[in-house]
């Protein structure tokens, strides 16, 4: 066995080279910075980009408002009380977010059992957004249809 060439790798992070260990250690900082800020970055950003864009609309509307005090003309009521149509969009959306979120809960609770044989408990995480759907199925039912009018059809 002298003569047959080959080689040799030995196991053990003793003998391996620092550089390649503070290589390692300097690429693994910034993969974890980009996993950590778009896991959490971004929710905080579309949070904030909704914010501004809703800032933006209330300060063109009381802009509008200003100027047409400045000019002496008549403010129109649908400027200062927001419509009935936000309203009856908002009752609607409760009904299409609770059954969305409902959905979602379920599914998950059936993928994460099924994944694990219904063992271990790691199905109850769909209980999170299903009693958060359930949670905007009862505020719909609550607050019941206090004469708001059906939106108009979509053309």
């Amino acid at each position: 066995m002298h003569g047959q060439p080959g080689i040799i790798i030995e196991g053990g992070d003793g003998d391996e080279d620092a550089d390649l260990r503070k290589m390692r250690e300097f690429v693994a900082i910034p993969i974890v910075a980009i996993v950590f800020l778009s896991i959490f970055g971004a929710p905080v950003l579309i949070v904030l980009m909704i914010g501004m864009f809703a800032l933006l609309i209330s300060r063109s509307r009381q802009r509008t408002i200003r100027m047409m005090v400045e000019k002496g003309q008549p403010v129109p009521a649908e400027l200062l009380v927001p419509t009935r149509r936000a309203r009856a969009v908002r009752q609607r959306s409760d009904v299409r977010r609770g059954v969305i979120w409902a959905v979602i809960g379920l599914g998950a609770m059936i993928f994460f059992g099924a994944v694990n044989d219904w063992e271990g408990g790691v199905w109850s995480l769909g209980l999170i957004p299903f009693l958060i759907g359930l949670g905007y199925l009862l505020v719909w039912k609550l607050e019941g249809k206090k004469d708001v009018p059906p939106p108009p059809p979509v053309p």
